[in-house]
């Protein structure tokens, strides 16, 4: 091989190394004022001005630009050259496609012709970034799908698993409120006609997204379906489920669970508390924290769960929530809150309509534009007059 065909080969290695760090000052010098580049990616054009132009804006949208020659061969003019060139697409949108972050990796077979010691054509047979963008886009549609798909499938779960009618009691008043996140979660409210006229009442929430949660939650729901016909204790019940469910939850996964029986007769309800946020009585003025010890659900064996007692009077409600709505943030961080949530049931609990207000103060607060974080899930029992 001659020494002039060296040379050429040289040229181009440092010709291909400056279109990958976008160096355009050597673009510059080493590019033929008559420039054709015979290859073309999608809207650009043949001559020099446009070649450089699109090296520049590939340039400002990528990092950690490289080429590996893989081999060179010069024969007269020409120079012909097989190389590899990786790209991280993370820095501007690139021929319509928003960066990513993903690494471009492109394989080229490209030919030059020099004259004069500059390139004058350039012929290429590649990958292509274009193409390689668009597969990464077909990629990201799959799997958008697949997560869409499941988004569906869970969903369809935990319609399933959530009370179709409310029960009708006389002198109460039963207002449950579900409300789902786009990206589904496991809350869940369930109702269960016991002997003697009485009535379970269960909030709670399985920890996790999409169908893994949806599916511990569905299994949550039918123990408690099947432990409120055989025991009529809410810590038993708990403890009972705890262990059922302990083996078949994921490691990283648990239930929280408020659960309670309610005698409409007396007002009497009963109660116990795996682990969930504690509910809020309506008493004189006030809202105080209807408080019961235990471990959520599935988390560890051998539980216990303390069992606690109230009388609701007429007038007198509790609210039981998840924390999907204490824990939703405005658009400068700030959380709802627990002290919030108190001061609105103090304030607000002797409203029929303590559900919706609290809904119209959480998307006041919250602001337009908001996108939920959590299933919110409220449930609201009143003791109101008897019909005579």
């Amino acid at each position: 091989m001659s020494s002039a065909e060296e040379n050429n080969k040289a040229l181009v290695r440092r010709f291909l190394e400056a279109q990958v760090n976008g160096d355009l000052d050597t673009l510059e010098e080493l590019l033929a004022p008559d420039f054709v580049d015979r290859s073309l990616q999608p809207g650009q054009e043949p001559g020099r001005e446009n070649f450089m132009q699109f090296v520049a804006q590939l340039s400002g949208a990528v990092s950690n630009a490289s080429v590996l020659f893989e081999d060179q061969a010069a024969e007269g003019d020409k120079v012909i050259s097989r190389l590899t060139m990786k790209r991280t697409h993370d820095r501007g949108e690139f021929l319509g496609f928003a960066p990513s972050g993903m690494e471009i990796k492109t394989t080229a077979i490209l030919i030059h012709r020099i004259f004069g010691g500059k390139i004058v054509e350039e012929w290429s047979e590649s990958s292509g970034l274009a193409d390689a963008m668009r597969r990464r886009l077909e990629r990201e549609r799959i799997e958008r799908e697949r997560v869409e798909q499941e988004l569906r499938v869970a969903r369809r779960i935990q319609q399933a698993s959530l009370p179709e009618e409310v029960p009708i009691l006389e002198g109460w008043e039963i207002s449950p409120f579900y409300q789902p996140a786009r990206e589904v979660g496991g809350d869940f409210y369930d109702f269960h006609l016991l002997s003697e006229g009485r009535l379970g009442l269960v909030v709670g929430d399985a920890t996790g997204k999409g169908v893994p949660a949806a599916l511990v939650m569905s299994t949550t729901c039918g123990m408690l379906r099947l432990a409120a016909q055989n025991y009529s204790a809410p810590g038993e019940n708990l403890q009972r489920i705890n262990e059922a469910l302990f083996p078949y939850v994921p490691s990283n996964m648990f239930v929280t669970c408020f659960y309670a029986i309610l005698d409409p007769k007396n007002g009497h309800l009963s109660y116990a508390n795996a682990g969930h946020d504690l509910p809020y009585l309506h008493r004189n003025g006030e809202a105080e924290e209807l408080m019961a010890r235990g471990m959520p659900l599935g988390l560890m064996p051998g539980m216990g769960y303390e069992e606690k007692e109230i009388a609701l009077h007429v007038g007198e409600a509790a609210l039981f929530y998840s924390d999907g709505l204490v824990e939703a943030h405005a658009s400068d961080g700030e959380m709802f809150g627990f002290p919030r949530l108190r001061a609105l049931v103090a304030e607000h609990g002797e409203e029929g309509t303590l559900g919706d207000l609290l809904l119209e103060e959480l998307r006041s607060f919250v602001g337009e534009g908001w996108e939920q974080e959590d299933d919110i899930t409220l449930l609201t029992l009143r003791r109101s007059a008897t019909r005579s």
